[in-house]
């Protein structure tokens, strides 16, 4: 099979998913050691089941919430569906929708993975529910880390305070991502 046929039914597989009944959220603490080995010992969980399922791990200190997430995670979606997605990925595309950012290599820089302890934000899209104690096996389950921390958020995504007078920093990032569509 070529590599365009191949995303061809990756691209046909995301579309389907176009709802929240298939997503679950969670938060994680961890310490990687590897990048690298750590994606793939995702993969391998992943694939241990099927191989169409996505997990997508960001940094949760670069995330206002749940909210936050559950709407990068329907802008990614809806992308799909209407044909604008930036990236042949659905686990990317919600990377690049939460963070708002039209670039990939800026969204791995906001939302990425990195060497050492840190809190992790998990999507999980189409994946069966032992999937998180698999996830356990390698990080502490944590939802508090999916908690918005201000003023961390405020400096990574260059948020002035005046802007946050009036409306949460979920409200803000939130309103960001959806100006993607505006943008593309």
């Amino acid at each position: 099979m070529s590599e365009r046929d191949n995303s061809a039914i990756i691209k046909e597989y995301n579309k389907e998913l176009a709802n929240l009944d298939n997503v679950e959220i969670a938060g994680f603490k961890g310490d990687i050691k590897n990048v690298s080995q750590t994606l793939k010992d995702i993969d391998n969980i992943r694939n241990s089941c099927c191989d169409v399922g996505i997990i997508q791990l960001m940094d949760a200190k670069s995330i206002a919430g749940r909210k936050h997430l559950e709407h990068g995670v329907v802008h990614a979606m809806k992308a799909f569906e209407r044909g604008e997605n930036l990236a042949n990925d659905l686990g990317i595309e919600v990377l690049l929708r939460t963070s708002a950012q039209r670039q990939i290599s800026k969204a791995f820089d906001i939302l990425g993975l990195k060497e050492g302890e840190m809190d992790i934000a998990v999507v999980m899209i189409d994946c069966p529910d032992y999937f998180i104690d698999e996830l356990s096996k390698y990080f502490s389950r944590d939802d508090s880390v999916l908690e918005a921390d201000e003023s961390i958020l405020k400096e990574i995504y260059d948020i002035p305070d005046k802007e946050l007078s009036n409306i949460h920093i979920a409200d803000v990032l939130i309103d960001k991502t959806t100006k993607l569509i505006v943008e593309i």
